[in-house]
């Protein structure tokens, strides 16, 4: 039997009150698309496009040997301790969402992807790509950071598995490999050698740590991730395309 399904969005923006740009219409923006998702008695699930940022910001060290899975939940006073704006609104909009769903006896599915890269379907460039063709746009040094990457097209796969498959349940972190900057760089090399790429770090200090994000209940979906070889590969090729890259 076919249902209607509801997806929020995520959008990214520039902003300067955190409180009215950022937290009031993460909440605000969530709650009022689970409001009418309640009252239309054909809407059987809603799936929420959440954020690794309402996952992974809790205070707890992280390292190679760390594993983050859907057990972990961003903690709002360290974001606002912090100030992690972004992750503090990703983090209290996932709250208001399930809180909301219990009181109201809504199936909903979250899922939780990291930063998405792959081919542009906009004309414009988005954020998460935006760290890529700096890389490629004559940048001196590199960021000393880590990117819990994934295909933007395993997202949206993922959305439609959260939808159609009717034992899932709970939250679906999406990140195929957590990567520092400097592998990014040496895979850039490997696939286009011609091109011109910054060869030293931003700052001195170690390198930002790797970790790992569980695959397990992602994969439990019947999603395939995409290597970040062949993600970044093809995001080039779109910047190329879309006119944002000339060689």
């Amino acid at each position: 039997r076919y249902c209607k399904v509801k997806v929020s969005i995520h959008i990214d923006f520039v902003y300067n009150s955190f409180q009215a740009e950022l937290v009031d219409p993460a909440l605000k923006g969530t709650l009022n698309v689970l409001r009418s998702c309640a009252k239309v008695l054909s809407v059987k699930r809603v799936v929420i496009t959440s954020s690794m940022a309402a996952v992974a910001y809790n205070g707890k060290p992280l390292a190679p040997d760390v594993t983050i899975d859907e057990g972990w939940f961003s903690d709002p006073a360290v974001c606002e301790k912090s100030k992690l704006w972004y992750m503090l609104s990703k983090t209290l909009a996932e709250e208001a969402a399930w809180k909301f769903a219990k009181e109201n006896g809504i199936d909903i599915v979250a899922v939780n992807p990291g930063m998405a890269f792959g081919p542009l379907l906009q004309p414009s460039l988005n954020a998460s790509v935006a760290p890529v063709l700096e890389l490629l746009n004559g940048a001196e040094r590199f960021p000393n950071v880590t990117y819990r990457w994934v295909d933007v097209r395993d997202v949206a796969n993922a959305h439609i598995l959260a939808f159609e498959n009717p034992s899932a349940s709970g939250r679906y972190c999406l990140v195929a490999e957590v990567v520092h900057c400097s592998e990014v760089l040496k895979l850039l090399h490997k696939l286009f050698p011609d091109l011109k790429l910054p060869e030293k770090c931003g700052d001195d200090k170690p390198f930002a740590t790797t970790y790992k994000v569980s695959k397990e209940r992602a994969q439990s979906l019947g999603l395939s991730f995409t290597p970040a070889k062949v993600s970044l590969k093809d995001t080039v090729e779109s910047l190329k395309l879309k006119n944002f890259l000339s060689v």
